[in-house]
Parts: structure tokens; sequence; C-alpha cells
């Protein structure tokens, strides 16, 4: 299935019915391969112009059913993220992978002085 097909379905929640829009966007592990959350845009956009709106990020597990017209989920609580929350938890995945890798790098130049020493 391309992302063009899921982008003409309409996302319907099961829990109280309401039709949450139309995706515009997926979330990708790429690592692995898969899906992470389609994210469908919030009220306060306007047919996707203008950004600053907020976006319904819904989880993969959250998905019942894909249907030739419609997605249904399962949303108890809809939780909107707004581009500025989603930026500050992209930078601080970001800065903790660098932290990691500065980390491994300083191991590593450890235990290459240690067998130099020796």
């Amino acid at each position: 299935m391309k992302i063009s097909d899921f982008q003409t379905k309409d996302v319907i929640n099961i829990t109280d019915g309401k039709r949450l829009g139309q995706i515009s966007d997926l979330e990708l592990d790429l690592k692995q391969g898969r899906i992470e959350a389609i994210v469908v845009p919030g009220y306060s956009r306007f047919m996707g112009l203008f950004g600053g709106g907020t976006d319904l990020v819904i989880p993969w597990r959250n998905i019942v059913k894909i249907g030739s017209d419609v997605i249904l989920v399962k949303m108890d609580e809809v939780k909107e993220n707004t581009y500025d929350e989603r930026d500050r938890e992209a930078r601080l995945y970001d800065e903790q992978q660098h932290n990691r890798t500065e980390r491994v790098e300083r191991i590593e130049r450890s235990e290459r002085n240690q067998r130099r020493t020796i």
C-alpha cells in the first residue's frame, strides 16, 4: 500500500465515532522498517497550508482496521502534539543519540590509550 492510498481514507475513532480527518504524514522507524504512527492534522490548520497548528499522532497499535474507505482507530484519549512539542522531542532524541555516541567514542579512546601503555 502506498502513502497516497492512506491519505485518501478518513480516520474514524471507534470509541466516540468522531471523524478525525485524513492522514497527512507517517512516523517511521527506519531501522526496523515499520510505521510507528499515523499523523492527522488538527483542526487549527487550514488545508495543510499554515504551520503552527497541532497534529494528532496515532500510534500504529491503535489502528483497529484498515478498510477500503476508512481507517478505524481506537483512541480513548485524543492527544494532540504541537509542532513545537514534536520538534522538542526530536531534538531531545538527537541529543541523547549524540551523547551516547560521544560516550562510546570516549570509551574507545580510553581503551586504545590503555592498550598503548601496556
